[in-house]
């Protein structure tokens, strides 16, 4: 599906349910593994997590996990803590050339009988589930949090626990956060002190029974460049959102503000308001802990025309695309000049985006969600062409109702 988005207009007023967090909602669907009283509210409707969560009870032997990254990392740990259990988990050509091997080594290194059935270091994985009673691994912290968080998630279960010891540069260090936080919440002992990580084995019934995830904060930067690619007074509402959220992309509110949008949180919703134009002369950002954003604030800063440099960006060589060298791609049709390297973008040359008003320009996807979605909020300033729109039900099945909802307008090509 290709879709026309039309040059439009917000309306005013706009206010939007956004569902749950997929982060969330990934942890706790393997948490609910280990507590069967765990009962979860507002699950994610992406399509990782139905993935996960058909995977978690599917009794089949080869469990395919497709495009969903998060899935294959958390399920490596997950299959090779469960006795008895033998299964081969793969997925697409892209998950195929996505590094799995620092998470399988460190499986390895407490006994776990995991084997490459293709390429060294990457998937499809054969897994034959054994009881892990070794409880001490170091891993490299710097190439993928989901890989620490896949080892805290089965700790709990493991007869003699789990001590970690990270090496490298911690990257997304939030997400680990969060994932030490919803252990912590269910009444597990977690001990993080510098470069380490104690989680004591845990038998009973969990202090949380009942978990309400909250809204998606990285759907919601989104709905943040509509607004701030809107004249100023423009505002919008999203619902079910925290100020101590424990998602780490919430920093889209305090990072927006520079771009010209304030945000007002008043019981469980925000408000988000344009109130001046965007005064900086160049944005930026180090967004190690936060490496989602980067395609949003790209985008948006073309927009805004706003030179940006943007780094600790490593770990999007290895996401559903190479983000880095999809944005290069995707911005230099549109006239802007991008450098990338391995961690980083920039754009100095800007283009002229008011040039398109009488052009259609067209943005190839990648396979890639957020590449979709982060060009979208263009449509406020010219009409643009999103290839393979249906790659948003990775994470956001919805979103297209979401924009149309918000007055944005647009037809399949």
């Amino acid at each position: 599906m290709n879709l026309l988005l039309n040059r439009s207009t917000l309306l005013p007023n706009s206010n939007l349910q956004i569902a749950g967090s997929k982060s969330i909602s990934n942890r706790l669907l393997i948490l609910q593994q280990q507590f069967t009283e765990l009962t979860i509210q507002n699950l994610s409707d992406a399509e990782d997590t139905l993935l996960l969560k058909q995977a978690l009870t599917s009794s089949s032997q080869t469990i395919d996990v497709h495009h969903a990254g998060t899935a294959m990392r958390f399920l490596t740990a997950f299959f090779a803590s469960q006795e008895d259990r033998e299964v081969v988990l793969t997925g697409s050509n892209r998950m195929k050339e996505r590094p799995i091997g620092v998470l399988v080594l460190a499986l390895q290194e407490l006994g776990a009988s995991i084997s490459y059935l293709e390429n060294e270091g990457f998937p499809p994985l054969k897994i034959v589930g054994k009881k892990i009673k070794k409880n001490k691994l170091s891993i490299n912290s710097g190439v993928s949090s989901q890989f620490i968080s896949a080892l805290l998630l089965i700790a709990p279960s493991l007869e003699n626990g789990l001590e970690i010891t990270l090496s490298g540069n911690k990257t997304s260090l939030p997400y680990l956060e969060m994932t030490i936080n919803l252990l912590t919440q269910m009444g597990i002992s977690v001990l993080f002190s510098g470069n380490n990580i104690l989680v004591k084995p845990f038998q009973g019934e969990p202090e949380i029974k009942q978990f309400k995830v909250e809204s998606d904060w990285s759907t919601a930067s989104y709905f943040y460049s509509f607004t701030a690619l809107s004249p100023v007074g423009t505002t919008l509402i999203l619902n079910n959102f925290q100020q101590d959220s424990l998602q780490g992309d919430n920093i889209t509110a305090s990072l927006f503000e520079q771009l010209g949008v304030e945000t007002t949180f008043s019981k469980g919703t925000i408000l988000l308001t344009k109130t001046r134009s965007a005064v900086i002369k160049e944005l930026i950002l180090d967004l190690n802990n936060s490496p989602d954003l980067a395609q949003t604030l790209a985008v948006c800063c073309f927009g805004l025309q706003i030179p940006f440099h943007f780094n600790g960006l490593q770990t999007l060589k290895i996401k559903e695309t190479d983000r880095l060298e999809a944005l290069e791609t995707e911005l230099s049709k549109l006239g802007a000049k991008v450098i990338v390297s391995a961690d980083s973008i920039s754009m100095r040359s800007l283009g002229k985006p008011l040039r398109f008003q009488n052009q259609t320009p067209e943005i190839a996807t990648y396979n890639d969600h957020r590449m979709a979605m982060a060009f979208s909020p263009l449509a406020l300033l010219f009409p643009i062409k999103i290839k393979e729109a249906e790659v948003v039900k990775k994470s956001c099945p919805l979103f297209w109702d979401y924009l149309s909802k918000i007055g944005i307008s647009f037809s399949s090509y």
